[in-house]
Protein backbone atom coordinates (compact mmCIF):
# COMPACT_ATOMS: atom_id res chain seq x y z
CA UNK A 1 0.00 0.00 0.00
CA UNK A 2 1.78 3.16 -1.06
CA UNK A 3 0.59 6.30 1.54
CA UNK A 4 1.29 9.53 -0.18
CA UNK A 5 2.51 11.84 2.60
CA UNK A 6 2.24 15.94 2.20
CA UNK A 7 5.39 17.44 1.72
CA UNK A 8 7.51 18.88 4.69
CA UNK A 9 6.75 22.80 3.28
CA UNK A 10 3.11 22.01 3.26
CA UNK A 11 2.85 20.30 6.75
CA UNK A 12 4.43 23.23 7.74
CA UNK A 13 2.19 26.00 5.98
CA UNK A 14 -0.63 24.14 7.46
CA UNK A 15 0.45 24.13 11.15
CA UNK A 16 1.50 27.57 10.81
CA UNK A 17 -2.01 28.39 9.35
CA UNK A 18 -3.40 26.64 12.16
CA UNK A 19 -1.45 28.78 14.94
CA UNK A 20 -2.62 31.32 13.55
CA UNK A 21 -6.25 30.61 13.49
CA UNK A 22 -6.10 29.45 17.36
CA UNK A 23 -4.04 32.74 17.97
CA UNK A 24 -6.77 35.38 16.50
CA UNK A 25 -9.19 33.93 18.12
CA UNK A 26 -7.99 34.24 22.29
CA UNK A 27 -6.13 36.89 21.69
CA UNK A 28 -8.82 39.78 21.04
CA UNK A 29 -10.71 38.37 24.17
CA UNK A 30 -7.52 38.76 26.09
CA UNK A 31 -7.02 42.62 24.62
CA UNK A 32 -10.48 43.33 25.29
CA UNK A 33 -10.55 42.08 29.25
CA UNK A 34 -6.92 43.83 29.19
CA UNK A 35 -8.43 46.92 28.16
CA UNK A 36 -11.59 46.66 30.12
CA UNK A 37 -10.05 46.74 33.51
CA UNK A 38 -7.74 49.48 31.88
CA UNK A 39 -10.49 51.30 31.32
CA UNK A 40 -11.90 50.35 34.43
CA UNK A 41 -8.90 51.57 36.75
CA UNK A 42 -8.50 55.31 34.55
CA UNK A 43 -12.34 55.75 35.20
CA UNK A 44 -11.80 55.48 38.58
CA UNK A 45 -8.44 57.75 38.69
CA UNK A 46 -10.36 60.19 37.03
CA UNK A 47 -12.93 60.65 39.25
CA UNK A 48 -10.90 60.15 42.35
CA UNK A 49 -9.14 62.96 41.18
CA UNK A 50 -12.85 64.74 40.75
CA UNK A 51 -13.83 63.95 44.35
CA UNK A 52 -10.46 65.09 45.86
CA UNK A 53 -9.63 68.45 44.04
CA UNK A 54 -12.29 69.64 42.54
CA UNK A 55 -15.23 68.75 44.65
CA UNK A 56 -17.47 71.38 47.09
CA UNK A 57 -17.51 70.47 50.47
CA UNK A 58 -20.94 70.22 50.69
CA UNK A 59 -21.07 67.51 47.79
CA UNK A 60 -17.62 65.40 49.04
CA UNK A 61 -20.12 63.15 51.10
CA UNK A 62 -22.40 62.35 48.26
CA UNK A 63 -19.58 62.01 45.64
CA UNK A 64 -17.39 59.97 47.64
CA UNK A 65 -20.13 57.60 48.36
CA UNK A 66 -21.12 57.08 44.57
CA UNK A 67 -17.67 56.68 44.09
CA UNK A 68 -16.86 54.11 46.50
CA UNK A 69 -20.11 52.14 45.18
CA UNK A 70 -18.15 52.25 41.79
CA UNK A 71 -15.83 51.10 43.33
CA UNK A 72 -16.83 48.01 44.90
CA UNK A 73 -18.57 46.76 41.58
CA UNK A 74 -14.74 47.18 39.71
CA UNK A 75 -13.58 45.04 42.58
CA UNK A 76 -16.36 42.15 42.00
CA UNK A 77 -15.71 42.49 38.29
CA UNK A 78 -11.98 42.21 38.55
CA UNK A 79 -11.31 40.06 41.78
CA UNK A 80 -8.50 38.42 40.81
CA UNK A 81 -6.40 41.66 40.63
CA UNK A 82 -4.65 44.17 42.75
CA UNK A 83 -5.52 47.22 40.93
CA UNK A 84 -9.33 47.74 41.76
CA UNK A 85 -8.32 46.83 45.29
CA UNK A 86 -6.33 49.52 45.64
CA UNK A 87 -8.26 51.96 44.01
CA UNK A 88 -11.03 51.31 46.27
CA UNK A 89 -8.76 51.48 49.19
CA UNK A 90 -7.13 54.78 47.99
CA UNK A 91 -11.14 55.85 47.49
CA UNK A 92 -12.26 54.55 51.12
CA UNK A 93 -9.57 56.11 52.64
CA UNK A 94 -9.70 59.61 51.14
CA UNK A 95 -13.56 59.68 52.10
CA UNK A 96 -12.31 59.25 55.75
CA UNK A 97 -9.89 62.02 55.28
CA UNK A 98 -12.37 64.70 53.63
CA UNK A 99 -15.45 63.79 55.61
CA UNK A 100 -14.31 62.54 59.13
CA UNK A 101 -16.86 61.31 61.24
CA UNK A 102 -17.19 57.98 64.02
CA UNK A 103 -17.01 56.01 60.05
CA UNK A 104 -13.57 57.21 59.26
CA UNK A 105 -11.42 55.17 61.63
CA UNK A 106 -13.29 52.21 60.44
CA UNK A 107 -12.61 53.25 56.52
CA UNK A 108 -8.97 53.50 57.11
CA UNK A 109 -8.88 49.98 58.67
CA UNK A 110 -11.05 48.53 55.59
CA UNK A 111 -8.29 50.06 53.20
CA UNK A 112 -5.41 48.80 54.73
CA UNK A 113 -7.08 45.05 54.15
CA UNK A 114 -7.59 46.09 50.90
CA UNK A 115 -4.26 46.97 50.18
CA UNK A 116 -2.65 44.23 52.04
CA UNK A 117 -4.99 41.86 49.81
CA UNK A 118 -3.62 43.59 46.87
CA UNK A 119 0.39 43.21 47.96
CA UNK A 120 -0.60 39.62 48.35
CA UNK A 121 -1.81 39.32 44.46
CA UNK A 122 1.09 41.63 42.98
CA UNK A 123 3.20 44.45 45.06
CA UNK A 124 4.25 45.73 41.74
CA UNK A 125 1.64 47.04 39.98
CA UNK A 126 0.35 50.44 39.79
CA UNK A 127 4.34 51.75 40.21
CA UNK A 128 4.23 50.64 43.85
CA UNK A 129 0.87 52.56 44.58
CA UNK A 130 -0.14 49.39 47.48
CA UNK A 131 3.01 50.57 49.09
CA UNK A 132 2.69 54.38 48.90
CA UNK A 133 -0.71 54.08 50.45
CA UNK A 134 -0.10 51.58 52.82
CA UNK A 135 2.60 54.33 54.14
CA UNK A 136 0.47 57.22 53.91
CA UNK A 137 -2.31 55.23 56.02
CA UNK A 138 0.40 54.16 58.98
CA UNK A 139 1.72 57.32 59.43
CA UNK A 140 -1.37 59.77 59.03
CA UNK A 141 -3.51 57.42 61.39
CA UNK A 142 -3.07 57.49 65.22
CA UNK A 143 -1.37 55.03 67.18
CA UNK A 144 -2.89 52.39 69.61
CA UNK A 145 -5.23 52.32 70.92
CA UNK A 146 -6.99 54.43 68.89
CA UNK A 147 -6.00 53.49 65.81
CA UNK A 148 -3.03 51.26 63.81
CA UNK A 149 -0.41 54.30 63.31
CA UNK A 150 3.26 53.28 63.37
CA UNK A 151 5.89 55.55 62.28
CA UNK A 152 8.53 52.51 61.61
CA UNK A 153 5.72 50.72 59.45
CA UNK A 154 5.13 53.87 57.56
CA UNK A 155 9.03 54.15 56.76
CA UNK A 156 9.38 50.28 55.45
CA UNK A 157 6.61 51.02 53.43
CA UNK A 158 7.35 54.53 51.81
CA UNK A 159 11.16 52.85 50.96
CA UNK A 160 9.37 49.95 49.26
CA UNK A 161 7.47 52.60 47.22
CA UNK A 162 10.76 54.81 46.74
CA UNK A 163 12.10 51.44 45.55
CA UNK A 164 9.75 50.70 42.98
CA UNK A 165 9.17 54.34 41.91
CA UNK A 166 12.17 56.79 42.58
CA UNK A 167 11.05 59.17 40.56
CA UNK A 168 7.03 58.93 40.74
CA UNK A 169 5.44 62.34 42.39
CA UNK A 170 3.15 60.37 44.94
CA UNK A 171 5.91 58.03 46.30
CA UNK A 172 8.35 61.13 46.89
CA UNK A 173 5.45 63.50 47.73
CA UNK A 174 4.37 60.79 50.61
CA UNK A 175 7.90 60.15 51.73
CA UNK A 176 8.57 63.80 51.76
CA UNK A 177 5.45 64.31 53.96
CA UNK A 178 6.08 61.60 56.21
CA UNK A 179 9.83 63.27 56.97
CA UNK A 180 8.33 66.75 56.97
CA UNK A 181 5.69 65.47 60.34
CA UNK A 182 8.53 63.77 61.57
CA UNK A 183 10.28 67.12 61.76
CA UNK A 184 13.14 65.81 58.94
CA UNK A 185 12.88 69.72 56.92
CA UNK A 186 16.17 69.69 55.14
CA UNK A 187 15.19 65.93 54.06
CA UNK A 188 11.50 66.47 53.45
CA UNK A 189 12.49 69.89 51.45
CA UNK A 190 14.44 67.51 49.14
CA UNK A 191 12.16 64.71 48.50
CA UNK A 192 8.94 67.14 47.77
CA UNK A 193 10.85 69.43 45.46
CA UNK A 194 12.30 65.88 43.72
CA UNK A 195 8.30 65.23 43.72
CA UNK A 196 7.60 68.46 42.19
CA UNK A 197 9.82 68.18 39.61
CA UNK A 198 8.29 64.55 38.51
CA UNK A 199 7.74 63.68 35.07
CA UNK A 200 3.82 64.69 34.28
CA UNK A 201 1.77 61.44 34.10
CA UNK A 202 -0.40 61.45 30.97
CA UNK A 203 -3.44 59.75 31.69
CA UNK A 204 -3.70 61.56 34.98
CA UNK A 205 -3.45 65.59 34.35
CA UNK A 206 -5.95 66.59 36.96
CA UNK A 207 -4.04 64.37 39.78
CA UNK A 208 -0.76 65.92 39.02
CA UNK A 209 -2.05 69.17 39.55
CA UNK A 210 -3.82 69.00 42.52
CA UNK A 211 -0.51 66.93 44.05
CA UNK A 212 1.65 69.79 43.15
CA UNK A 213 -0.34 72.03 44.57
CA UNK A 214 -0.32 70.17 47.71
CA UNK A 215 3.74 69.81 47.19
CA UNK A 216 3.35 73.54 47.08
CA UNK A 217 1.81 73.83 50.59
CA UNK A 218 4.18 71.61 51.93
CA UNK A 219 7.25 73.55 51.13
CA UNK A 220 5.46 76.64 52.59
CA UNK A 221 5.13 74.86 55.52
CA UNK A 222 9.16 74.11 55.82
CA UNK A 223 10.51 77.82 54.81
CA UNK A 224 8.35 78.42 58.20
CA UNK A 225 11.68 76.83 59.74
Amino acid sequence: MNIKLPKVSNVTSSLSLLLTIVISLFLPLKTAFANNLDDTINSLQYDWAIANYKTSTNDLEKVFQQLTTKAKEAVNKFPNNAEPLIWKAIIISSDAGKNGGFSALGKVKDARILLLKAEKIDPNVLNGSVYTSLGSLYYQVPGWPIGFGDDEQAEIYLKKALALNPEGIDSNYFYGDFLLENGHYAEAKKYLHKASNAAARKTRPLADQGRREEIAAKLKIIERY
